[in-house]
């Protein structure tokens, strides 16, 4: 048997406490055994964390019924300072992982879970010629749903993230002046968060979604669709990266959209409010209290055991009633069909509140609900706040106030 890496004088109070790791790889080997699939090799780096405590590339083998092994290529040290596994081995490339498993007592796996939603194609063809006796399917639902539903260790982290959100929204006023254009004040705002701790990356998971930080448009220029799957978009600074705040200077009397996503120590806070130079028309100032409205009472209905499409269902019930159906969640064929999502170590994790979704609310779930409203031309309001899923409805993490903040 090969010998574990000896552990490091690096290690930290930032790791992930080892019962913690132990708790998440013994839920998925609950649904590997009741699968009926051997092990689970998992490479994508979201999920390497959430089970290894590290980032470092490797691979993390996770056999149904035996202790997990962490093979890390790159790299080894810090791998080992920052894992609290107990087995943890240096590989130094593809061909040798078969060998590592061996000799570690794990033999060929009749089947073998992998990422295959995130997984590329041309390294499928490299694993299922290395594992050729293997069936090798996807495990990534049994992950994510391992995943949706967060310890009292993530929802610290995520409570403290929400904390550093509705600091950074309280800095707009402080930098907000007539005249700055959408990116300087974006660049402004997000040195703060930096300062505050922002890890600058926001990982998302779905195949070529990406974000920096958020969304800070005005006006006409919030209300700009883009392929990202948000019901706002911005007219952004090129087609290269068509989101986000562009050259638009701000102006009086238009909404100004501050929908971020503060990340720290690997989880996510997501976070809209709207913010005026002056005043708003009266007909932008009832929609944002309607959705105001909508919240309030999507918070009471969200229980656990709720399907998540009936969420949708219940808000598009609210707003055709209230007759702002056409502008909801984006404009008429630009619209997107959810309310909401999960957040954590992804921007876009499960559940997702979106029409026709059959997953149940779970107690410790945390989601961003996000009821908005888009008018082409004119801008965009709305709300967005990340909670956690409670016996009694959900509990609000992001407190900043959420009527729309008018500057002198």
């Amino acid at each position: 048997m090969t010998t574990p890496h000896p552990k490091t004088h690096f290690q930290t109070d930032e790791n992930v406490p080892a019962y913690e790791l132990k708790n998440r790889i013994a839920a998925l080997q609950e649904r590997l055994s009741r699968s009926k699939i051997d092990a689970a090799l998992i490479l994508q780096s979201s999920d390497l964390y959430y089970f290894s405590g590290t980032t470092q590339q490797g691979h993390l083998y996770v056999p149904a019924n035996s202790r997990p092994i962490l093979m890390v290529r790159k790299s080894i040290h810090r791998a080992t300072a920052e894992s609290n596994l107990d087995t943890i081995l240096p590989i130094s490339g593809l061909s040798q992982l078969r060998t590592l498993l061996k000799d570690n007592g794990c033999k060929a796996p009749q089947t073998l879970g992998m990422e295959l939603d995130v997984l590329p194609v041309n390294l499928y063809h490299k694993y299922r010629d290395l594992f050729n006796e293997s069936r090798i399917i996807d495990v990534s639902h049994d992950i994510r749903m391992v995943r949706s539903v967060k310890s009292l260790f993530e929802i610290d982290r995520i409570t403290l993230a929400a904390t550093f959100s509705d600091q950074m929204a309280s800095f707009v006023k402080e930098e907000l002046r007539e005249g700055i254009t959408e990116v300087e004040l974006a660049g402004k705002l997000e040195a703060r968060a930096r300062k505050l701790g922002h890890q600058g990356m926001v990982r998302m998971r779905l195949w070529g979604s990406e974000m920096f930080y958020g969304h800070l448009m005005s006006g006409a220029s919030a209300a700009v669709p883009s392929a990202l799957a948000s019901p706002t978009g911005g007219a952004a600074m090129s087609p290269a990266f068509s989101q986000g705040p562009g050259f638009k200077k701000i102006q009086r009397h238009e909404p100004i959209l501050f929908d971020y996503v503060f990340a720290y120590k690997g989880y996510l806070a997501d976070h809209t409010r709207i913010f005026s130079i002056g005043s708003l028309p009266d007909d932008l100032l009832n929609a944002h209290q309607s959705m105001l409205d909508l919240q309030s009472m999507l918070k009471k209905k969200m229980l656990p055991g709720v399907p998540a499409g009936d969420v949708y269902d219940m808000a598009m019930a609210f707003v055709d009633e209230t007759g702002y159906g056409g502008s909801f969640m984006g404009a008429e064929q630009e619209r997107i069909r959810f309310i909401g999502h999960g957040v954590g170590l992804e921007l876009d994790e499960y559940p997702f509140l979106a029409k026709g979704q059959q997953l149940r609310l779970q107690a410790d779930m945390v989601i961003a609900l996000e009821p908005k409203l888009v008018f082409p031309g004119r801008g965009v309001v709305g709300v967005e706040n990340t909670h956690v899923v409670t016996p009694g409805g959900l509990q609000q993490l992001t407190t900043y106030p959420e009527e729309i903040e008018i500057i002198k």
